[in-house]
């Protein structure tokens, strides 16, 4: 073999080798991006909105009728969904909403953690529904979805149907969300969910008035944008060191759960 061919093949080899370098370190920062790194794109999601909140714009959610809380909601004024124990020595309060980004890349990045320690019964979820992406980009996708979300919770199906709706979440720019005919479609990837009593509280916006009043609620609250993330007091996106990644998450709940 010439030296020019057994130096081809040599280069052709170093050539593989650092493609499979490359594919491992890539599939090294995929991770990352759905664990620790997805809190950069939250910040940068939640600063880009955060100065909107702050001129005070006026969600389009149609207020008109009473309000009418979902099953089991508690916490101030019934505004909160609760998920996990009432026991659980730590508590993540959520404000979010389903037309925003970086409220999905936190939710589809954390759930399989926030989940597990719901299980374990050492931690206690309490959502909160805003209307922010509408006030920014026109629309109503987030307070429909938002209240689609409520007609899941009377039928116990919040959880899964809440994640569908992240998993599925449209472009920013897009409106999907505010067709009840959209809402009601994703129902059917949770099982049991698309009854009778869920359309017509889809179609019928039942709980309407209940998310203009929590977007108020927001709307009122000293936050930077969605989401806002708070365990046990402390907004964890503000200043977080270390970065508050799942594991971190897992390992603060888990020190507090050792010492209760």
């Amino acid at each position: 073999m010439s030296e020019k061919n057994r130096q081809g093949k040599l280069s052709a080899r170093d050539r593989i080798a650092a493609d499979r370098r490359r594919e491992e370190a890539r599939e090294k920062r995929r991770k990352s991006l759905v664990m620790g790194a997805v809190v950069l794109g939250v910040l940068a999601v939640v600063g880009g909105v955060g100065a909107a909140v702050t001129l005070g714009k006026k969600s389009g959610t149609d207020a008109a009728g009473p309000v009418v809380a979902p099953k089991g909601a508690t916490g101030e004024d019934g505004l909160a969904i609760p998920l996990g124990e009432k026991s659980a020595p730590s508590v993540l309060t959520i404000w979010e909403d389903f037309r925003c980004p970086a409220c999905a890349q936190f939710e589809n990045g954390f759930r399989s953690t926030i989940h597990e320690l719901t299980a374990s019964g050492k931690l206690r979820v309490e959502y909160h529904l805003a209307t922010l992406i509408d006030s920014n980009m026109g629309g109503s996708g987030s307070a429909t979805a938002a209240n689609a979300a409520l007609c899941a919770q009377d039928e116990n199906k919040f959880p899964a149907y809440h994640d569908v709706l992240y998993a599925h979440q449209p472009a920013e720019t897009t409106d999907p969300y505010a067709e009840p005919d959209e809402l009601i479609a994703l129902a059917k990837k949770v099982k049991g969910l698309d009854t009778p009593a869920f359309r017509a509280c889809v179609t019928e916006k039942k709980h309407s008035a209940w998310v203009a009043k929590s977007n108020e609620k927001f709307q009122q609250g000293d936050f930077r944008g969605t989401p806002t993330v708070i365990l046990d007091g402390k907004d964890v996106f503000k200043n977080p060191k270390p970065a508050f990644t799942p594991d971190r998450l897992k390992e603060l709940v888990e020190e507090k759960a050792d010492k209760s």
